[in-house]
Order: structure tokens, then sequence, then C-alpha cells
């Protein structure tokens, strides 16, 4: 019996040994990995480029028989499949609403189309050269009056998918108001392969390699430091630059917080037993219950195994598909706005974006050909993710987070603290979804100026208390 305690002793020791072994590995932070910070991704051989610094503008004018071409495809007779008996959204989009949709872009939009255009227009489009590719972007400038009076900072933008930089133009106007306490000067970039800028010719340009793409975009703005503000990819994309940049980075804001490390998700199972310990009881089904929220995602992310490993197959499918491309892209408007909005059979699609805007955004898509190049991203992205561990490094600046009920996912403040170690602002809303710079600018927005005041009051704070430690 003696030798049966012991022998049941040491494996107890040893097992307590191993979780706690596991536990220092999991929990212990990583470094920043080593990048190449000019890594080239254009066409051909690196050595046989040479890059133009400069910055150009880019207002291109579509032909009318691109436009006609277009409208032509959208009056084709196609073969609807009839939706199930008593079905929205569930399986998918429902034709019926899709033949309304593809009716009111043939016959109403597309007639509108040069006013359309000039709208996408109407802010200050350029681009300019980045490691080999031709980088878009939005940018809005400050008169030299309004920096003598308010306080302005450069704020960098970045959009998902199926996104674009369509989704900024109501939230744009509010950051460049001079009538606001703090105004911005906004430089809103189409991601690689995305819209107007040009697609990576070579593997490997995953989102950590974009954040460094896009902070040489800033450098070469003359931005040293900025602000970040981002959701979906541009979430993933801001946390990357606050992680591998700190020093050029004032403090990053999102409206998608995740945290994906294995500690984490082990934080995440162990809240699951006393929400009320973490989150307001307002809010835990933000994050609860565990089982249910997942196979919401299962059911919702089928988009994201297919990218993940076939995009050019699916893009294919999509290009030059313009009724196929709408259903693709607008269903996610749906579901990912309100999930919901499955069980309607109009999606709810026009409850919180007006059609025209939906419209804008799938006239990007179409005309720039950039479905598959878009797509690649999920590719690149999980590889990237794997060889380089991005979760485990922490991202100093500081950071603020902006929670929609109806987002894809979310993480408590307990899973972000790793990451985020420096985590000043965090708040959650009883409506809203993932693209919500879209939906419901005026409450991002007011959001953003929060984390603002509260990140200049962190950057005062932690300056005094370096001059103290100098005088000492």
């Amino acid at each position: 019996m003696g030798v049966c305690l012991k022998l049941f002793g040491i494996i107890l020791i040893a097992f307590i040994a191993i979780i706690y072994q596991g536990y220092v590995y999991i929990s212990k932070p990583l470094d920043v990995p080593t990048f190449d910070l000019n890594e080239f991704w254009g066409p051909g051989s690196k050595l046989e480029y040479k890059e133009d610094p400069t910055i150009v503008s880019n207002k291109i004018h579509y032909p009318d028989e691109v436009i006609e071409d277009l409208r032509k495809q959208l009056n084709r007779t196609w073969i609807y499949h009839d939706p199930l008996e008593n079905v929205g959204f569930e399986y998918g989009f429902n034709t019926n609403k899709l033949k309304d949709v593809i009716k009111y872009w043939r016959d109403d939009y597309l007639p509108r189309w040069r006013e359309r255009e000039s709208f996408l227009w109407s802010l200050p489009h350029l681009t300019t050269e980045i490691q080999g590719l031709r980088i878009h972007f939005i940018q809005t400038k400050v008169d030299a009056a309004t920096k003598k009076s308010k306080k302005v900072f450069p704020l960098l933008l970045i959009h998902g998918w199926p996104g674009s930089v369509r989704e900024f133009y109501e939230l744009i106007p509010k950051l460049s108001d001079k009538n606001e306490d703090y105004v911005f000067e906004v430089v809103a970039p189409s991601l690689p392969g995305y819209g107007w800028s040009q697609a990576a010719s070579k593997k490997g340009l995953g989102p950590a390699k974009m954040a460094i793409i896009f902070r040489n975009l800033m450098l070469r703005l003359g931005y040293n430091e900025f602000f970040i503000q981002g959701g979906d990819w541009g979430s993933i994309i801001g946390s990357h630059i606050a992680t591998i940049f700190p020093k050029n980075v004032l403090g990053y804001h999102s409206n998608m917080c995740v945290a994906n490390s294995p500690l984490a998700m082990i934080k995440g199972f162990i809240a699951s037993f006393i929400p009320s310990t973490y989150v307001e009881k307002a809010y835990e089904d933000f994050y609860f219950p565990l089982k249910g929220n997942f196979f919401k995602l299962i059911e919702e992310s089928g988009y994201f195994h297919i990218q993940s490993t076939k995009p050019d197959t699916i893009g294919t499918a999509l290009t030059d598909n313009p009724i196929g491309l709408a259903a693709y892209i607008l269903e996610k408007f749906s579901t990912w706005t309100n999930i919901n909005y499955r069980k309607l059979k109009d999606g709810g699609l026009e409850k919180d974006f007006h059609m025209d805007a939906l419209l804008d955004n799938i006239m990007i898509y179409y005309l720039t050909n950039s479905i598959t190049t878009s797509q690649r991203l999920y590719a690149e992205g999980i590889t990237e993710t794997l060889n380089t561990e991005m979760g485990r490094v922490p991202a100093n600046p500081p950071t603020g987070c902006a929670r929609f009920r109806y987002d894809l996912a979310h993480s408590l403040d307990w899973q972000l603290e790793e990451k985020f170690p420096n985590l000043i602002h965090s708040k959650h809303y009883p409506d809203g979804g993932h693209f919500i710079a879209m939906q419901k600018p005026e409450i991002l927005h007011r959001d953003f100026i929060e984390f603002i005041r509260k990140s200049l009051e962190f950057h005062k704070k932690n300056k005094i208390s370096a001059e103290k430690k100098v005088k000492a």
C-alpha cells in the first residue's frame, strides 16, 4: 500500500510539473519575429526593380463600354433556383431577394453610375509604389490654420474582406471635421490585392507583411507617429503594426478585438464557468455560451475554409460573374451585421445599409477584378499565423476595444491582456455588427474619440513618469 501511495505521489507531482511547464511555455511572451522590411512583392526580380517613390493622383474613369457590358450581363436570362418554403437566408442568399437586388443594380443604380463614380472619387485618391506594389490610398489633409487651433493627428484606417475603402466614406468626414476637438489626417489604403492596390506576385504576403507595407506607406507620407483603427483584417494588420513597430504607433483601436493564443483560449474556457466574474451580465451573450457561439462560428465560416485553402478556385467562379459576386459578398453584409437576419427573406440588408452603398462596394471588386486576389489573404494569413505565433507577441501601444453585439467574434479583456498589456479602453455596445464603420459611423467615431482622449492621457502620464525616473 505504501509503495502504491508513493508511486501515486510521484505520478501526481510529475503531472503537476508537466502542467506547470506547459503553462509557463504558453504564457511566456515571445519576441517580435525578424522581418525583411523591404521584401519585394512585385513581378519579376527585385534586382531589376527600381522603386518610384512618387505619390500620384488616382482617378480612373471607366469607359461607357465597360458599364454597358455589365448592364448586358445583368440583363441575361439567369436560371434561379427557387428558395425553399419558409426560408430566409439560412441556406445562403435568398434568390427572390437576389432578383430584386439585380433589378435595382441594372435599372436604377447603373443608369446613375456617373453620379456614383463622382461620389467614389469625391475623396482624394492617391497611389505610390511600396516594395514592388502600387498601393492605393485615400488621404485627407488638414490646413495650416486648423493645425494651429486644433489637435491634429495622423490616422491609419484599415478595412477588411469583403469590404473596401468604401466602408469609410461616412466615417472619414467625421474624422476630418474641423469643428471636433480632435482632427485627423486620414490615410485609408486598399489592402494589396483589393480594389486599386496591386496584388502580390509572390507567395507569402500575409497580414504581418502587409503591416510592414502600411507602416512604410505612413513613413513615405511623412507620418512617423500615428494612430490606427481597423476591423476584420484591418484589426489584425493594425495589431501587427502596433506589435512590430510600437515606436510608430500612438495608439491602436479596433472594433474586432480577438485574442487567439493558446492561453487566451484556456482563459475563455475557464471564464465560461463563471462569466459574471469577467464580464457584466448584460454582455455575457457576447461570449457565452461557448458551445452556441462555436456552432454559429462554424456555420458562418465555410467561406473561410474555402478561401484559406483554394482561393483561386472560388475566385475563378466569381470573376466576371456579377450576379454570383453580389450574392457571395452581400450575404456577408446580411449575416455579419446581425446573425438573426438569416431568418428574414430579404436578409435585413436595407435595415442598416442603403443599397447604393452596398453596390458601390460590389462595383469596386467588379471593376478592379480583385475578388480572387483579395481572397488569397486567407491562405497567406493561415500560413503566417502558424509560422510566427504573432498572437503571443505583446503589442505595447495603448489599445482600445469597441465590441458590437453581432460581430463575428469577441475576446474578454482577461483574454486580451497578454497581447495588449496597455488595454486602456474597453466598451460593449448592445447593437451593431461587423461593418460598423458603414453601419453606425457616428457611434464608432464617438468611441474612437473617447479612446483618443485616454491615449493622450496615457502618453502624458508615462512621459511624466519617464521624466521623474531621469531626474531620480
